[in-house]
């Protein structure tokens, strides 16, 4: 066994190979809702201010540029409610994967330590804590929100504690009340928060709160960080655009790191944010795509048999027959439709399958047909 391969988990998606043969040798194609990546196109404001800056021959800042800053500034402080915003609270990130996998080491975490975070989760958190050596923990979600002492952690070794709110993959959206809980017990015992609310503008049922409002946080981003996506709201996967705000003295560090490492955004990604956080209407248009598909698929696979949990918001729904998960994804990929399992999320998610509502208007039509055949 490799050096890498004993640090990293199986890469799951292997798995689900034979599945997708199966749904593509259908007569009419395979209906893909297994990964959540975007197929509709990029905004053409988002791609005008892309082009513009296109003749940028010298390196970008890490930091990004000051219209960077004041555009997410704006953002954070209309969108999510936060005060007292400075250019200090503010980093862009090369895509949120890439800071949740490099984060425990940038922040200088190893041996000993622990990242924690939910039970049934996106699999790159335990990537990031197994990459520098420390001990990936988990925690029920549930338990942890309504009861953080109760909930088994240990705050003299943890260190970084990750929320997911909107949940990737159960769509789960953290209360208000809860957040004050988690954020008040992480500061009592010094643990280090970061919020990956990356599905933050994607609220069906519940509208997502960031650990940024003041009602959360009291005023004050000390000890919290929250992360943000252009992939989901703006169809950027293709851009890799993504920031972090909060913690002015988390955030400085992180910041002298990564001018080390050279981890900047390409300058016309930067010029290409700036368009898509001061244009709100592109992001209307596409909730209003995904409101439809979720609403076609939802009631295709309750008819069809399934019970969907949570899936407040998000991109996906969390569906179970009451049966193993490979069983529902080899039931559905029989019928053409590829769907991910739900232990490639943890453990707890073995009866659920994860469907991304994603594809094409005219695939997800396709996959609700033969739901009801």
């Amino acid at each position: 066994m490799s050096a890498v391969s004993s640090r990293l988990p199986v890469f799951p998606w292997d798995k689900l190979e034979p599945y997708k043969a199966t749904a593509a040798a259908h007569p009419d194609g395979i209906v893909d809702l297994s990964v959540g990546t975007p197929v509709d196109p990029v905004p053409e404001i988002v791609q005008q201010a892309l082009t513009g800056a296109a003749n940028s021959p010298g390196y970008p800042t890490v930091w990004g540029t000051p219209a960077l800053r004041d555009a997410i500034k704006g953002w954070l402080q209309g969108r999510l409610g936060a005060r007292s915003v400075e250019h200090t609270n503010i980093l862009p990130v090369m895509g949120s994967k890439e800071l949740v996998a490099w984060l425990p080491t940038q922040l200088g975490l190893g041996a000993g330590d622990q990242v924690a975070y939910p039970r049934l989760a996106y699999p790159t958190y335990e990537v990031g804590a197994r990459l520098c050596g420390a001990e990936a923990v988990v925690y029920d979600t549930e338990t942890f929100a309504s009861d953080p002492a109760g909930a088994g952690l240990d705050p003299t070794r943890l260190k970084l504690l990750w929320l997911n709110s909107p949940s990737n993959p159960t769509g789960r959206v953290l209360a208000k009340d809860e957040l004050v809980r988690i954020v008040a017990w992480a500061r009592k015992h010094g643990v280090l928060v970061f919020s990956d609310e990356c599905y933050f503008e994607l609220g069906w049922e519940a509208e997502p709160v960031s650990v940024l409002h003041p009602e959360v946080c009291g005023g004050s981003f000390e000890g919290i960080v929250s992360v943000h996506s252009l992939s989901k709201r703006s169809n950027l996967a293709g851009y890799r655009a993504a920031f972090i705000a909060g913690d002015a003295d988390v955030l400085g560090e992180l910041l002298q790191i990564r001018k080390h490492g050279g981890m900047m955004t390409a300058a016309p990604v930067q010029a290409a944010t700036v368009a898509a956080l001061g244009d709100d209407t592109h992001v209307q248009e596409q909730r209003v795509r995904y409101a439809a598909r979720r609403s076609a698929l939802r009631e295709a696979l309750v008819k069809h048999g399934f019970r969907i949990e949570h899936s407040e918001a998000s991109l996906y729904l969390w569906a179970t027959r009451d049966e193993g998960c490979w069983e529902t994804v080899a039931h559905l990929a029989e019928l053409g439709i590829l769907v991910a399992p739900g232990d490639f999320y943890g453990a707890a998610g073995e009866r659920f399958v994860r469907v991304a509502f994603t594809a094409t208007d005219e695939r997800v039509e396709t996959a609700v047909k033969r739901l009801g055949q």
